[in-house]
């Protein structure tokens, strides 16, 4: 039996800035994460291996209905902060303000977490490329395409810092809060799973599986901060017994993908993750580049694959675009019996399924705008569009069946605010009806926030723990 005064569940954005926090008040800290602990230089950024070792079963999550989203879950010390492209966005003020206003969220205005978000940004360098480094073309034909329509376009900050030559290193967590709280002697234990909750002798008393031996071990705290993140946490408390407006309002980022061909090269090996985003119809949709290596350009492909042999032959003119809406669907978490994973289901509004099919038509003319000869949207046996008139071949409301769908981004199985009827938690995270127990990842936020979520996250993340210890 391990005891300790504060366990952190999760190492991810919202659990490292948690255990960070603690730890610089000198209080007995306690983080564990159920994957393992890798060193930068384990893997490739962005490669198969990085799937295979840092990503939950490669990243191949379904959620079940249809049309079916492949959610992608981090596996790994450090969370998705390891795995993503280190986008970096303020919440947007209209959303902060309908959020306070919708769930009764207390002191909560862009005002208040304008101080968070300042000393986030410091603390992991979040900077844009260095003069001396010019975007990957793939990148540049987002600029291009939005320039020709008259649309916003910018390059997105990011958590890195550069060198003098201009190679850049993720401000992960694993190179920041996670190695800043090990540094003040804080304890990490990766590999530990929590499997159970229960309140008892006033205190968490926290049932684990020791995964590198397949040891059951019991945790005892006087304080629980659950950042497992917006699957895991909920799990976590559903198979705890404790169920009331849990995982019942899961959001996402549904996202919709083309891969367009152009007659110049504009892909190259180790591109990377591109740097620009079109926000003309933020918060509603967002155009972006994704990862365009030739195995990821390969798997885009298998939904119109007589044409993978294009992938072969022509994979550096070619580049993976993706369009990502703000939704009005809500999903759910259920933990079914003898079954360790959830099964997780994600319903969209017909309003949502004619949002994404607005935003794939408006890619491709983006994209052709850009100079792509050829798009190939990722609807099954769909084949490709040559001209921008074929656009019309995209129908206004994407199929059930046929059209295949990512997230990176999920979040609101457990929004915070006053508002009882939709808040299993406080305004500050903790968790209604229980004591000394608090959720601080995405889980909280109300809603899909229309942006890249991690800044948002951490910096509430932050709000929250500071005033849990002003109280303290």
């Amino acid at each position: 039996m391990i005891e300790t005064e504060f366990l952190v569940v999760g190492s991810g954005p919202g659990g490292a800035v948690t255990a960070f926090e603690l730890i610089k008040q000198k209080k007995k800290v306690l983080l564990i994460e159920s994957g393992k602990n890798y060193p930068l230089s384990s893997c490739k950024p962005y490669s198969s291996l990085e799937m295979e070792q840092k990503y939950k079963y490669g990243g191949l999550n379904p959620t079940y209905n249809n049309p079916k989203v492949a959610y992608v879950e981090a596996s790994c010390v450090g969370g998705g902060s390891e795995v993503n492209s280190g986008f970096y966005h303020r919440t947007p003020d209209d959303i902060i303000n309908s959020w306070s206003k919708e769930y009764d969220i207390e002191n909560f205005s862009s005002s208040e977490l304008e101080k968070h978000f300042k000393i986030i940004e410091k603390e992991i360098s979040v900077s844009y490329l260095p003069k001396a480094v010019a975007p990957a073309k793939a990148s540049l034909k987002l600029k291009e395409g939005a320039d020709a329509l008259g649309w916003h376009s910018m390059e997105v900050p990011r958590w890195f810092k550069f060198n003098d030559d201009g190679t850049g290193i993720k401000q992960s967590m694993t190179e920041t809060f996670i190695k800043w709280y090990i540094d003040k002697g804080g304890e990490l234990k990766s590999e530990i799973k929590a499997q159970n909750i229960f309140y008892r002798n006033k205190k968490w008393q926290v049932s684990c599986i020791d995964l590198k031996n397949q040891k059951t071990i019991i945790i005892n705290t006087k304080y629980l901060f659950l950042c497992a993140g917006a699957i895991s946490t909920p799990l976590l408390l559903r198979a705890s017994g404790i169920k009331k407006n849990v995982g019942r309002s899961l959001q996402m980022h549904p996202t919709v993908k083309a891969i367009a061909e152009f007659d110049e090269e504009v892909n190259y090996e180790d591109m990377g993750v591109p740097v620009h985003q079109i926000k003309e119809f933020s918060p509603d949709i967002s155009f972006g580049c994704s990862i365009s290596s030739k195995p990821h350009l390969a798997l885009a492909m298998l939904d119109n694959e007589k044409y993978l042999n294009r992938v072969t032959n022509n994979w550096n003119k070619m580049a993976i675009y993706y369009a990502m809406i703000k939704p009005h669907g809500r999903g759910k978490i259920y933990k079914l019996p003898f079954f360790k994973d959830p099964l997780v289901k994600y319903s969209f509004t017909n309003s949502d399924l004619e949002l994404l099919a607005d935003s794939l038509k408006k890619m491709s003319l983006m994209l052709f705008k850009s100079g792509a000869k050829m798009i190939y949207p990722s609807i099954k046996n769909f084949g490709k569009i040559e001209t921008i008139d074929q656009i019309n071949m995209i129908p206004d409301r994407l199929s059930k069946t046929k059209t295949s769908l990512m997230t990176i981004h999920l979040f609101s199985s457990l929004p915070m605010g006053e508002n009882s009827d939709k808040c299993p938690i406080n305004s500050y995270g903790h968790l209604v009806g229980y004591k000394n127990i608090f959720v601080n990842d995405g889980s909280m936020l109300p809603s899909a926030p229309g942006v890249n979520p991690q800044g948002t996250i951490m910096a509430i993340a932050r709000r929250n723990v500071h005033k849990f210890l002003e109280s303290f």
